[in-house]
This record gives C-alpha cells, sequence and structure tokens, in this order.
C-alpha cells in the first residue's frame, strides 16, 4: 500500500505538487493521470524517496521508504529509462544493482526472461532502442521481487506486443496482491489497465476512484434506442424532460434519462423497441472534462493573420 498525505513540493516560485493526497490499495493496479505539469512524476520522485517534500508525508507498506533495509525487495520502480550507464550491457547493469542489493545473480537471469531481454543482455545499453530501455527499467524494478511497483510511463515507446505484455505484467502482479501504480498519457491503455484512477491537475487531486465511477462522474451517460416508431417515442421522451438526437441510421440517442426508464416509457404507450443500449463515455472524454481548467501546455488554435497566413 502507498499513503500519501498533504503531500506539497515546491520548485522556486513553482508549486508541483499542492497538498496531495491518496491511497493506492494493494491487489488493484492504480492509474496516475494527469496532463503534462501536473505533477505525476515529482510526486513518484517523492514516493520512492528521490525528493524531500517541503511537506507531508508518504507511506509505503506502512513505514517511510527511504528508511528501507531492503529497498528494492519493498518498492520496485521505473522513473527514467534513460538512466542507465550506456557502456555496460544490460546484464551487468542489473547484475551491479542485483550485488548491491544482497540480490542473487539468478534473479538477473529470471528478470531477464520475463522482460524478454535475454538475447540482447549482452549488448551495450548504449545500442538499445527505447523500448528496449523501458524493458530493462521494468527488468530492473522487478528484481527484488517487490510488494509494491511504480511505473512512470512503462509502455512510452513498446510496439504493441510490449504493451499488452506490460499490460499482463501489472495485472498479474495485481491479481498476486500486489500494489501497483502506473503513470501513462494513453488513455485507451489505462482503461484497459487500471482497476482505479488518480487524476491530478497542476499539483493537485481532481479525482479518484473506480475507473467506471470516474468516467460517469465525469461523462454524460447516453443511451441508443432503436424503435420503428421513433417520433413518437421522442414525443413522449420529450414529456419527461428526455432529449433526442437521430443517429442518421434510424436510431435516436437520448439523454437526460436512463434505459429502464425508457423501457416502461415505451410500454406505457406500446412502442416496441429493436434496441435499447447504454452509451458510457470514454475515459479519455472523462479525462479531457476533468483537465480542461487545469491544461498547463494546452494546444492552441491556429489565428489568422491580416496577411492570410496562420500563426
Amino acid at each position: 500500500m502507498i499513503e500519501v498525505e498533504n503531500l506539497t513540493q515546491v520548485f522556486g516560485d513553482k508549486v508541483a505538487v499542492d497538498d496531495l493526497s491518496f491511497t493506492v490499495g494493494s491487489g488493484t493496479v492504480t492509474g496516475l493521470l494527469g496532463p503534462n505539469g501536473a505533477g505525476k512524476s515529482t510526486t513518484m520522485r517523492m514516493i520512492v524517496g528521490l525528493d524531500h517534500p517541503v511537506k507531508g508525508s508518504v507511506r509505503v507498506n506502512g513505514a517511510d521508504f527511504r528508511n528501507s533495509s531492503r529497498p528494492l525487495r519493498d518498492l520496485g520502480a521505473l522513473l527514467d529509462p534513460a538512466a542507465l550507464h550506456p557502456g555496460r550491457s544490460g546484464r551487468m547493469h542489473l547484475r551491479a544493482i542485483a550485488a548491491t542489493n544482497g540480490i542473487p545473480s539468478s534473479r538477473v537471469d529470471e528478470v531477464l526472461r520475463l522482460t524478454g531481454m535475454t538475447d540482447a543482455a549482452a549488448r551495450r545499453v548504449g545500442t538499445y532502442s527505447l523500448g528496449m530501455r523501458q524493458r530493462i527499467g521494468i527488468a530492473a524494478a522487478l528484481l527484488g521481487d517487490p510488494q509494491t511497483l511504480v511505473l512512470d510511463e512503462p509502455v512510452n515507446g513498446l510496439d504493441p506486443d510490449g504493451v499488452h505484455w506490460v499490460r499482463e505484467l501489472v495485472t498479474s502482479l495485481a491479481a498476486d496482491g500486489r500494489t501497483v501504480l502506473v503513470s501513462s498519457h494513453l488513455m485507451s491503455e489505462m482503461a484497459l489497465t487500471a482497476d482505479h484512477l488518480i487524476v491530478m491537475g497542476r499539483g493537485r487531486l481532481i479525482a479518484q476512484g473506480p475507473v467506471a465511477d470516474v468516467i460517469a462522474r465525469a461523462t454524460r451517460a447516453d443511451v441508443l434506442v432503436r424503435t420503428p416508431q421513433a417520433q413518437s417515442l421522442a414525443t413522449a421522451l420529450a414529456g419527461i424532460g428526455a432529449t433526442t438526437r437521430p443517429t442518421g441510421d434510424g436510431g435516436l440517442i437520448v439523454t437526460n434519462t436512463t434505459a429502464p426508464q425508457i423501457g416502461e416509457l415505451a410500454a406505457t404507450h406500446l412502442i416496441p423497441l429493436y434496441e435499447l443500449t447504454p452509451q458510457q463515455g470514454s475515459l479519455e472524454e472523462a479525462f479531457l472534462t476533468l483537465t480542461k481548467d487545469d491544461q498547463e501546455y494546452a494546444s492552441g488554435v491556429p489565428v489568422e493573420k491580416t496577411d492570410g497566413r496562420t500563426r
């Protein structure tokens, strides 16, 4: 378990993390989301003890991780895949970490197999692609067979097979009762991987909870309806305050009511229904809605100049 309480970090005149509190439970994959500059990486660095907060505290498995006598067995982390000595081989990089943490060298071979890096282990890290560096970084995080795992953008640079592998890895670790905190900008991947979400913006907590709950709170729930009496149903729905719009292929999108209410209303008016499907919003829609006022580096819309060009 990871417990963050009133965590605050300031760099110069910038508040990078602002009185942040949340809990990451064991047995689940928790996704840490937020736009660029939200404070996600700074938060992760404070969790693993690389940055010291100006206020607040972090407990990993009930204790301050900085005081751990067996750090890699308590927590494994991937924060920067580039933090590797380019002249060492992948295997020597992992053996050096294992030796300084009292981990047998046989575990190095295990994590190399687990991450698919056995054949490339003898190559110098400086020749690795970004995806290979990610795999070696994940291998290092797994060396101590830790109870808690913190991964910052672990699928960045991976091909589809690698992305699928990371998804399977973290979900299997969580199913084994471990604590897994993963940050990512890939909303579609988080929707498939995470059980719970923590959403940050400008260093503050915006939302947290199970994925479905976060989506439901931030998006509009519509219902797709198909009926041979669309106009009659639309009129009846208007009478209870619901709004409808045609889909273009004979269906209706209904807002401001629920599927059971539509079914009951249709039955009352003897209107047959061919389809009645709730349409849940996506995680991407929810994320954009939740963070729309906290985009530190929001993209601009091209503005037309007087000479007809854009800027």
